[in-house]
């Protein structure tokens, strides 16, 4: 049901002239934010599908602290995606499909080693299929086989 929101708000910014990245934010089986890409056009180049959702799910909560958050993205979340969601304190990363080449959940796993305070919980493969048709869809050269 999450996974599927992240990958309507991805159709929603591919049509918008988009990369075709969706996430939404889920705090106590709720979903309180969503967002896609929204680099192209905004002059933003932070504005990522992941950190839209938690600049909203902050806006909406009242807190910078996401305690408690689980993120939905459709597609492994890069470096400073990564960052934004330990910085925060959210709980858990669910994504749909691997990026080999900006991919940076591997990075995660040695941020929140047990004995650091932070820490994040991280599933992959959720929908990665539907994630798959729609990189293919935004440029066939860069579409990735879902393992």
């Amino acid at each position: 049901m999450f996974m599927a929101a992240a990958l309507a708000e991805a159709r929603d910014g591919a049509a918008a002239g988009q990369r075709p990245h969706g996430a939404v934010a889920v705090l106590d089986e709720a979903m309180v934010a969503s967002g896609h890409d929204q680099v192209a056009g905004s002059g933003d180049p932070t504005a990522h599908a992941v950190v839209v959702a938690l600049r909203e799910a902050a806006h909406r909560l009242g807190r910078a602290d996401l305690n408690g958050l689980v993120v939905f993205a459709t597609n492994e979340p890069c470096t400073m995606c990564v960052g934004a969601l330990l910085a925060s304190d959210v709980d858990g990363l669910v994504y749909a499909l691997d990026d080999p080449d900006a991919g940076a959940t591997g990075i995660a796993a040695g941020v929140t080693h047990e004995s650091l305070r932070r820490r994040l919980r991280v599933v992959s493969g959720i929908m990665q299929a539907e994630a798959a048709e729609l990189v293919a869809a935004e440029d066939p050269r860069e579409a990735l086989n879902p393992a």
